[in-house]
Formats: C-alpha cells, structure tokens, sequence
C-alpha cells in the first residue's frame, strides 16, 4: 500500500525522466520488447525543455540531434530552438506509443527484499529494475554567499531567466563562463551595462554557424562520442574537467563578448557590504545571474550507491552496489556527450542489454528443474 492505501503497481522497469535519456531508454526496451513505464514530474513531455530561456537554441545541428529511431524533424543543419526540441520530443513519445505517465513526481527509490520500490505522493511501483533518467542537470546550484547579497539586487539563477526583462534597470553581472552564461550575458548585454565573471573553460576555435556545422561539427561530434570516452586514457584524463568546468564554448565565444562591451572577469569569489566582490573589487550591480551550474539532485534515492563525491557509484550506468539499478543521462557516464541529445541514444541502448540481460538471467533461474528420472 501507498501513503493514499492504493496497492503497488509491480512493473518490471521504471524509468523515472522522460527526457531524452528516459524516451531513449524507453525505445530500446520497446524495441527488445520488455514491459516498462516512463514517469514524469512535468505535465507534459517536453517541459523541461520549454522552461528554459526563451531565445535558447541548441549548439548542435538538427542532423546530430535525434533519438534512435526518428532524426530530428528540421533542416539538417539547422539548429532548433527549444520549443522545437521541447514538441520533438512530445512527438517521438507518442510516435513510438512509449507508456509515459506526467506528473509524477518521485520521492524515493529503495529496496524491498529482491525487488526495488518508487514512490512518489499517490504511487507506489515495486519494480525489477529502475532506470534513474531524470537528467544530470536537475538542481540548480548557487553559492552560499548568494544570500548575503543586497535585498535590492534582482538574483536569478540560469533555470530562472527568460529574458532580459525580468531585470531591473541597471548593471548586470552574470556568474558563470560557460555556454549557458556566455549567451545570457551576450543576450544580457543589448540591453544593461554587463560583466560576466568566471574561469575560462576554453572554446572551439571555429565560427559556430552553418559552415561548421557541415564541416567541424561532425568532427566535434564523433571526438566527444567515440574519443573522448572511458575506455580511452584521454577521455579519463578530460572527464575530471568536464565534471568540474562543462563544455568548451560552442557559438558565444571570448572574442564576441568584448566586442558587445560585456567586462569579461575573474571569479565571483565573496560578497562584501552587500555586493558581488572578486579580486577585492565590489561591483555595484543591479542584477545577479547565477550560470553557475546544477546538481543532479539524486537524495532522494536512499540506496548506499554514493560516493565521497556525492555522486553515484557505477559503471556505464550500471550500480555494482544495488542490483536493478541503472543510470542514463549522466554527464559523462560514459562519453562528454552522454548527457546531450547526440550521445544520449547509444548509453540508453546499452542499459537496454543489461536490462534485458538480467531479467532472462532472473527468469532462467527461476525456472523449476525437472527430474530426468
């Protein structure tokens, strides 16, 4: 029984997210034909996406930016926006009939006996297997001195901003380098006096645009798919700074921001008197952006999988430490595109063959022995 004195539902896998990782994974048990279901907190599939910054595109081309099955429904190179991505991925749910339910919002992950329980307030699923795809981007992360900032100061975090017209009228400071704040503060910019602040992550030495997308993208692409990976000394030896710093910059680079007039500056270290402070200099601000960032938010699965990190213990996605238990759309979980649009599919395929390999495994063993005599 649940907390409402409804009975569990016994589903053989649960996959919580219906993202990209959570459709993906999703097909690839459609298609092996094994019974599952997806849940969602959002209404909607998509919403996510639709959430973002209204003039959001994605950095990769349409060509790249497809779940198996179905390629992305625009021009190849063209870059969708996020509303687009938001309807694609809607789309791909119903055209693959994947057994999806919104609005449910999971609580808890634990285990019973050989089984592993989902809850969430009106649902209790008892389960073989449960996929955790509910992104690697889930929390929003901002620094403890954040609260020490002015009462007056307009503060919003990256999961937070539209567009610029939430601000106030006033200089600007964007915290965060990477892509995300590369392109508010850009956006930022047209309309308040803006500094960005934060360690460089290093940027693609390529104009983003369609020539790169018909020429260095793929390149790019198949460097962060098949190259930068763990099984490679390369990719361990990049994931430490993927982890810690995000993606290289893709289309707002260095250069485009000190031409727009936007102050590029060191990191936002302290708050002093009220104010942002770096280098023992107060900048005066209106407004505070925190890009700084997310967590993937996983407290509530109460299975001792963690390691000193914070983050969960496996091995391409599966949990050595809880059996049944398995990870899609982790940054990282196995390549730098593992939690993006192009990586995404392969990592989910492969968490289908374990699946499907364990639950043959389970059903083999569980078949009674006849006597020969």
């Amino acid at each position: 029984m649940n907390g409402n004195g409804a009975a569990a539902e016994r589903v053989e896998t649960v996959i919580i997210g219906g993202g990209q990782a959570g459709l993906a994974t999703g097909f690839h048990l459609r298609r092996r034909g094994r019974p599952f279901v997806i849940l969602d907190a959002n209404q909607r599939i998509g919403d996510a996406w639709r959430q973002r910054w209204d003039s959001l595109r994605l950095f990769t081309p349409a060509r790249y930016s497809g779940l198996p099955g179905w390629r992305f429904p625009a021009p190849p190179l063209s870059f969708p926006t996020k509303d687009e991505v938001a309807d694609y991925l809607d789309a791909y749910a119903a055209r693959f009939d994947l057994p999806v339910r919104t609005g449910v919002d999971v609580d808890g992950v634990h285990r019973d006996g050989n089984r592993l329980v989902v809850t969430s307030a009106a649902d209790r699923f008892e389960a073989d297997n449960v996929v955790v795809a509910s992104g690697a981007h889930h929390c929003p992360r901002i620094p403890d001195f954040a609260a020490e900032l002015n009462p007056s100061i307009v503060q919003l975090h990256s999961s937070e901003y539209r567009n610029p017209r939430q601000l106030q009228d006033g200089p600007t400071l964007v915290v965060g380098a990477g892509n995300s704040g590369a392109e508010i503060a850009l956006e930022v910019s047209r309309t308040h006096p803006t500094s960005l602040s934060g360690r460089s992550v290093g940027q693609l030495p390529v104009k983003h645009g369609t020539n790169a997308a018909r020429f260095v993208l793929p390149l790019v692409r198949f460097a962060g798919t098949h190259v930068l990976t763990l099984a490679s000394p390369i990719g361990r030896k990049a994931m430490p700074q993927f982890l810690a710093n995000g993606a290289p910059l893709v289309r707002t680079k260095r250069k485009d921001l000190a031409a727009a007039g936007v102050e590029l500056l060191p990191r936002t270290t302290q708050v002093l008197n009220g104010f942002p402070a770096l280098d023992g200099r107060v900048l005066e601000v209106a407004n505070v952006i925190w890009c700084t960032g997310f967590a993937p938010g996983l407290g509530w699965i109460d299975l001792d999988i963690f390691g000193d990190d914070g983050r969960p213990v496996h091995r391409r996605g599966v949990v050595p430490e809880a059996p049944g238990l398995f990870f899609v759309g982790l940054q990282f979980q196995y390549a730098a595109t593992s939690d993006v649009l192009p990586g995404v599919g392969r990592d989910a395929d492969y968490i289908a063959d374990q699946i499907v390999t364990r639950v043959v495994t389970r059903e083999v063993e569980a078949e009674p022995v006849l006597d020969a005599a």
